[in-house]
């Protein structure tokens, strides 16, 4: 940042000195110059150090060994430092500004600054990447970097206006927050998660968000761009996800599977598991596509055990594609065939028919 340095000499008096006298800054910027006040003389110099030509609302501290002073007392052949502190405002024209450190009656030091670029007393809020793709059913989280380029602590709140349905909330230091405290000429990372509904249609959307106090104010402009959501539902017509069977027979059973995204699905196959020696066909064993919002029809033939006993029975049938899947739960109950109905009757008759028998002829003896 040194142009060149400058130094007016005295004859054997004292000597100002130091080696960036002519500096380029951004606004905002504070500089500090480190000065040596060098006697050459042969005697002990008192030497009143002062300030003159600094632009107006620009802010200065000149300080030696820890302390403001306005005169340094200086030993034969000696130095001392001074460190002097300039504030550059916020709120300052691009342009060359100029001024003196002044010696009084021995030297003085003209100092230039240049101030690279027109000032501004404002806020910036900025991310270097504003725009993201992904699913609706994905979670999109960007970093941002909120500054305060004003010269006053600022308490910001932190607002978005999203679509109907979307969830945005910010992040400060890991933490959930809904305003952040920024000191003057400081900056803080903010952390914006931004969660689509799921069911959505594709396309790009605007999330802006905004930062602002009672005195300033900055906008940041998000885009999530919604590549389609997926969505898949197996029920059935009525939604009862019961019936009955007997055993060793079959049933047949009416499906409907629903896109409930906004992509289109493809390749779903439908499978099962059942109880041991059960059986389940479908027709079609699989769906090839299924337009967003669309439903499509499935038989599934439910075969039951011939030697199942009566009871319930679970039988889960699943749709399932690459991009998702549903399952449902029927409960089966099995009942007895009739047959074996009469069948048993037909033992409980014969039973009590022996018994009678074996009365009428033994029971008399």
């Amino acid at each position: 940042m040194s142009l060149g340095s400058y130094t007016v000499f005295a004859g054997d008096g004292v000597t100002l000195y130091t080696p960036y006298t002519k500096i380029s800054v951004p606004p905002g910027e504070s500089i500090e110059y480190t000065i040596d006040v060098i006697n050459k003389s042969s005697e002990i110099k008192n030497v009143g150090i002062s300030i003159t030509g600094i632009p107006k609302g620009w802010g200065f501290d000149l300080k030696s060994g820890g302390w403001k002073i306005g005169q340094l007392s200086i030993l034969p052949g000696e130095k001392k430092n001074l460190v002097l502190k300039v504030e550059v405002p916020f709120q300052v024209n691009k342009g060359n500004y100029r001024f003196q450190v002044v010696a009084a009656g021995f030297d003085v030091l003209p100092l230039t600054v240049i101030v690279s670029e027109q000032g501004t007393y404002k806020t910036e809020f900025t991310s270097n990447q504003a725009n993201m793709e992904g699913r609706a059913n994905a979670t999109f989280t960007f970093q941002a970097n909120l500054k305060n380029r004003t010269g006053e602590n600022q308490l910001y709140a932190l607002m978005v206006t999203a679509p109907r349905g979307w969830n945005v909330t910010f992040k400060a230091e890991y933490k959930q927050v809904t305003s952040v405290n920024i000191e003057a000429n400081s900056d803080k990372e903010i952390t914006i998660e931004v969660d689509p509904p799921d069911i959505i249609e594709a396309g790009p959307y605007k999330i802006p968000v905004r930062a602002t106090t009672s005195t300033t104010s900055a906008s940041l402009d998000l885009e999530v761009v919604i590549t389609g959501s997926f969505g898949i539902e197996l029920t059935t017509p009525t939604g009862l996800l019961s019936t009955d069977i007997t055993a060793g027979d079959n049933k047949r059973i009416e499906l409907v599977v629903r896109n409930t995204g906004s992509s289109e699905l493809k390749d779903i196959k439908l499978q099962f598991s059942a109880p041991a020696k059960w059986d389940v066909i479908f027709d079609p064993k699989n769906i090839e596509k299924l337009e967003s919002g669309k439903t499509a029809q499935v038989f599934a033939t439910v075969k039951a055990d011939k030697r199942a006993i009566a009871g319930d029975y679970v039988t889960n049938i699943e749709a399932k594609t690459a991009e998702g899947s549903s399952k449902a739960s029927f409960r089966i109950s099995v009942e007895t065939p009739m047959l074996w109905g009469w069948i048993g009757v037909l033992i409980i008759l014969a039973a009590c028919g022996s018994v009678y028998y074996l009365f009428r002829k033994y029971g008399r003896r």
